[in-house]
């Protein structure tokens, strides 16, 4: 399988910071807001048929360096597996500089909405 990758590129906001979700009291890019963007780069890689999304069911990350308000995050996902409806990546985030600031490694789940949400 050849490797296919998407990238995107945010520019942090207050609204994204430790201190406004409550995960750190600091004004920089939460972590919680790490993943957000690295969930969101993977799931923009999968090709849904009608009616169907992709979830997240499992996430590693490690956040390595943390990044003030007005600076660019760049995201990028692979996917590394596709088995069946699941599929593996391998996240990579970094900071304007070109340094690592979290990598991740993440599984998502392709669901038919309907069914998914008659469960809940």
């Amino acid at each position: 399988m050849s490797e296919k990758s998407f990238t995107q590129t945010i520019v942090v906001n207050e609204h994204q910071t430790a201190s406004e979700y409550g995960s750190g009291l600091l004004p920089v890019f939460a972590t919680p807001a790490l993943i957000a963007l690295m969930e969101n780069t993977a799931m923009q890689l999968i090709e849904l048929p009608e009616g169907s999304s992709s979830v997240g069911i499992s996430i590693n990350i490690q956040h390595l360096k943390a990044t003030v308000v007005g600076k660019q995050v760049h995201c990028m996902a692979t996917i590394t597996a596709v088995e069946g409806k699941k599929y593996n990546f391998y996240i990579t985030a970094t900071d304007e500089t070109g340094d690592l600031i979290g990598e991740c490694i993440h599984e998502r789940v392709v669901v038919n909405i309907e069914k998914f949400m008659s469960k809940l």
